[in-house]
């Protein structure tokens, strides 16, 4: 299994997302101001592993505190837990490790040293139940694939967006597992290219056969009967079921919808917002510009042009078949 992000020797290790396919590296935080820096950057991404990173940087920041006194740790404290806070605003796991790490730190009234080892124990178990949680949601969606499905997926919902297996494709991954045999078209993801640098390369690791597609193939291939069923992660899911994805997330639900192609969303509790009423409400990330005018350095659009870069899109409830979690 693809190790995603981890806690070794009082740091935070993750594989660098931003190098795949082309070079796989794992780096090192050693400061939680880079763990801040490789979510933003997206050297981690995916909202499960972003809470997971969130968690694991809070407790590398709470080892750095010099203070002796828990009076004298706390504004420091949450002082790091609102600079993870600002980082990506429509991940709710980020908020949701943010609260854990929070009432770890409430609960434990000891010294400032058993402070530390207790935020570092809850990050790492955080890191854990999150890979615990992505094999049962693969054991209670893998229910829903049929021997030969040709299934569509759009982002990356895998390993590299948890801190392993994954939530959509750990559906994949337990009907692979279990012998089923399946296709998978991975949309390639504009503009940043998650489908195709990140879920084709899990998938051709784990020789589950897979069929790279530009975004804008998906209806024409659904409308050929070619696409059985769509399954894809979450950001954020509000209290009524809608559902904040990967920018063309909603497009998608609405032509399966058209085509009577079931539309299934895969992703833990975690991510579920009980705040929040309905999709209306969910906050959405616009991101530089540049991750449209450029890619790998390269600037693909005449000079002056502007783009504009939400990066998800908010799927209305009506257009789900069923949350797996």
């Amino acid at each position: 299994m693809i190790k995603t992000i981890f806690w070794e020797d009082d740091a935070v290790v993750m594989i660098d997302q931003r190098l795949l396919p082309i070079e796989e590296r794992y780096v090192t935080c050693r400061d939680y101001r880079e763990v801040i820096a490789a979510i933003n950057d997206l050297a981690v991404r995916g909202a499960p592993a972003i809470g997971v990173a969130a968690a694991l940087g809070i407790a590398l920041g709470s080892l750095s505190i010099n203070s002796l006194s828990r009076k004298e740790f706390e504004p420091a404290f949450y002082r790091i837990c609102e600079e993870f806070s600002r980082t990506r605003p429509t991940a709710r796991n980020l908020f949701w490790a943010i609260e854990q790490m929070k009432r770890c730190w409430a609960a434990n009234t000891g010294t400032v040293a058993d402070i530390k080892k207790a935020l570092v124990a809850e990050a790492c178990r955080i890191a854990e139940e999150d890979i615990a949680v992505n094999r049962r949601i693969g054991l209670h969606g893998k229910h829903l694939i049929r021997d030969g499905d040709r299934i569509l997926t759009h982002c990356n919902a895998g390993a590299l967006a948890t801190a392993g297996y994954g939530t959509a494709l750990g559906i994949i991954r337990a009907a692979h597992e279990e012998g089923r045999k399946l296709h998978v078209f991975v949309d390639e993801t504009r503009p940043v290219l998650q489908g195709a640098r990140l879920t084709a390369w899990e998938l051709q690791k784990e020789n589950i056969g897979m069929t790279l597609i530009t975004d804008n193939m998906a209806g024409f291939l659904m409308h050929a009967g070619k696409i059985d069923r769509v399954i894809v992660g979450a950001d954020r899911i509000a209290l009524n079921g809608d559902v904040a994805n990967k920018i063309g997330t909603y497009s998608l639900a609405v032509l399966a919808k058209e085509n009577g192609i079931p539309f299934y969303v895969a992703a833990p509790l975690s991510t579920i917002d009980m705040s929040i009423k309905d999709g209306t409400e969910i906050p959405i990330e616009e991101r530089s510009e540049e991750e449209v005018l450029y890619f790998r350095g390269a600037r693909i659009a005449a000079a002056g042009i502007k783009a504009c870069n939400p990066a998800f899109d908010v799927t209305p409830h009506r257009y789900v078949t069923a949350i797996i979690t």
